[in-house]
């Protein structure tokens, strides 16, 4: 058992495991990548993502800004977080990583399939992703892992309780924020106009 706690102040020894981590990286599809202007900000976006080969992989076109400053300054870093999820909230890695720039056909060929079936369902769908992303200028970006900050809640969780940490236990999402009074969110799925 993790040694007992008595409050959120010590979150020493309670990362991620490669086996968590592992679920983690299936069932969330949206990542943070973060880089660096050439005046020193960091900045990052959110971006859809494949975990492959132990490295992360995302798309975007080649004139957007990322592109030019991965390639001038590669260390980077990707943050995931399990909200959203059917892992619950609270689990969330950070991987310093170095990001290489790749615009061969080989590369696009096994990522777009890829990463359109973490995005869309059913044949039909697949295939309209692939026409929309599969697009002249499209790049395609790795980015290595070099080191690791991670944290899994469910573990302090636990350890405040003073239980055995379970993996298949979750919390739920922690924000409560409501839609103002007389919103209605109208999903293109049910407008009839697909995903």
């Amino acid at each position: 058992m993790t040694d007992r706690r008595e409050n959120y102040r010590n979150v020493r020894g309670l990362g991620v495991d490669l086996e968590k981590r592992a679920m983690l990286y299936a069932a969330q599809t949206e990542c943070v990548v973060n880089w660096t202007t050439r005046d020193g900000w960091p900045v990052g976006v959110m971006h859809r993502f494949v975990w492959h080969e132990e490295r992360f992989w995302i798309t975007c076109a080649v004139e957007r800004k990322r592109v030019a400053a991965l390639r001038a300054r590669p260390q980077s870093s990707v943050v995931v977080s399990s909200e959203g999820t059917w892992l619950g909230g609270d689990v969330t890695t950070t991987a310093k990583t170095l990001a290489t720039i790749h615009d061969d056909r080989e590369t696009k060929d096994w990522f777009y399939p890829r990463l359109a079936e973490r995005q869309r369902q059913g044949d039909a769908g697949i295939a309209e992703f692939l026409r929309r992303i599969d697009t002249p200028g499209r790049v395609v970006i790795e980015l290595d892992p070099v080191s690791w900050i991670t944290y899994d809640g469910n573990r302090l969780e636990a350890s405040l309780r003073g239980m055995e940490y379970d993996p298949a236990m979750a919390k739920p999402t922690r924000n409560p924020a409501r839609p103002p009074d007389g919103w209605i969110t109208r999903w293109w799925t049910d407008a009839g106009l697909g995903d």
